[in-house]
């Protein structure tokens, strides 16, 4: 744990937003030595260093006049964009992790990985559904909205397909025949089922949609874990009152080779209401 700057507490202290991008994790030696057991613990491995590298670049005692309300926290030499030139031989695609129930968090999301990746549009977007109270069951219904936010994203060409996650072969079927643009691929977290069930696989290929694999937990960081990696990256902050609004995690790759150029997170954060 660091010792934070007068400068740095108090700009964290005020701000009421906090809007976070780990940049590159492949050239990223501190976090690349370390081989995390579990996408939760990478997460929070990137929280607790990209805090810390950040808060050590804020410069004692240099205070705007106007404290900002929102913190931008990166690392500008960790921070890869794509080049007009390069754009066609790579893949963009995202994995987007709703913790709040806000549909504007999918729009926003969005918007700052083609800002951040310096994109006009993402190749493909799979959204996580939003976790569950323990013993409900996932309907369409509980999909429908954040869906037709992704629909709008790709009338406006800002996402070129719309993915899924843990569906079974029936309420796949169902988003299906309901949405206007058809999932393209399904994401099946192999814990739960070792071997792709044979009507899902069925189903998928009829309908020309993909099947993935993936090691995400419902809850991909909890607000416990965030607020420990937050305050593990430094000290003397207020943590108790941060709330996650979403997690989106990107891969870049490149075609050709079928390798990934890099991989980050961007986290968006607000303090609550006192």
């Amino acid at each position: 744990m660091e010792t934070l700057t007068s400068s740095a507490k108090v700009l964290f202290n005020h701000a009421t937003t906090l809007n976070l991008h780990t940049g590159n994790l492949v050239n990223r030696s501190r976090l690349k030595k370390k081989c995390p057991s579990s996408p939760s613990e990478e997460i929070q491995d990137c929280v607790r260093a990209t805090l810390s590298e950040w808060f050590a670049t804020i410069p004692p005692p240099t205070l705007p006049k106007d404290l900002p309300d929102t913190i931008d926290c990166f690392i500008p030499q960790a921070t890869e964009t794509i080049t007009p030139e390069e754009r066609e031989e790579l893949k963009v695609s995202v994995k987007l992790f709703l913790c709040e129930a806000d549909l504007s968090s999918i729009n926003e999301a969005v918007q700052k990985a083609c800002q951040a990746l310096a994109v006009s549009q993402i190749d493909s977007v799979i959204i996580a559904p939003l976790a569950l109270p323990e013993g409900e069951s996932q309907t369409l219904g509980n999909l429908q909205p954040a869906w037709t936010e992704l629909e709008a994203l790709v009338q406006s060409k800002k996402i070129a397909t719309i993915g899924t996650s843990d569906l079974d072969k029936e309420l796949l079927e169902q988003l299906y025949n309901w949405a206007q643009v058809k999932p393209s691929s399904n994401q099946v977290n192999l814990a739960s089922c070792c071997v792709m069930p044979p009507d899902l696989t069925a189903f998928a290929k009829e309908f020309d949609i993909q099947l993935l694999t993936h090691n995400d937990p419902k809850e991909l960081i909890t607000a416990a874990s965030f607020q420990e990696a937050v305050q593990e990256s430094t000290q003397d902050l207020k943590v108790a009152d941060w709330r996650l609004q979403w997690v989106l995690r990107y891969s870049i790759i490149v075609k050709s080779r079928g390798i990934i150029k890099a991989k980050g997170y961007i986290v968006h954060s607000k303090r609550s209401s006192l």
